[in-house]
């Protein structure tokens, strides 16, 4: 694996590599927050409908911070976070009714695991290497 990312970051260079796994960090969150939402208001909570949804989101709204300073440690943090949300998608899909949510929700959040961890890695040697300069 580290040979591969090493051959990719000879290849494309890691502005390139750190660009693009910002642009997946962002695709996949986005998409992630609408499938929340989505099964949110799926959800029957009552006397306040709007709870389900803030329960779900929040955690991922918390990292915004991170991901718009474009730091690294809070992007690798981030790819820890989502893998609970690839669990709650996998637990979903086994539900009746359910499973196309859960489905989309687990790959989503895969790909937010993988942006961040890609990101967090070409963005630390990305300020290491302007560091030396």
């Amino acid at each position: 694996m580290r040979r591969w990312l090493e051959s990719l970051e000879a290849q494309y260079g890691v502005d390139v590599l750190t660009e693009r796994a910002r642009r997946l960090v962002l695709g996949s969150l986005a998409v992630l927050l609408v499938l929340l939402v989505w099964g949110g208001l799926s959800m029957q909570a009552g006397d306040n409908p709007l709870l389900p949804i803030l329960i779900r989101i929040l955690p991922l709204v918390l990292f915004l911070p991170s991901i718009l300073g474009r730091r690294p440690r809070g992007h690798a943090w981030l790819a820890f976070v989502s893998l609970l949300y690839f669990a709650q998608g996998v637990m979903l899909a086994t539900l009746p009714g359910q499973g196309l949510l859960g489905l989309l929700e687990a790959v989503s959040a895969l790909a937010l695991f993988t942006g961040s961890m890609f990101y967090a890695r070409f963005r630390s040697r990305q300020l290491k290497a302007s560091q030396q300069r």
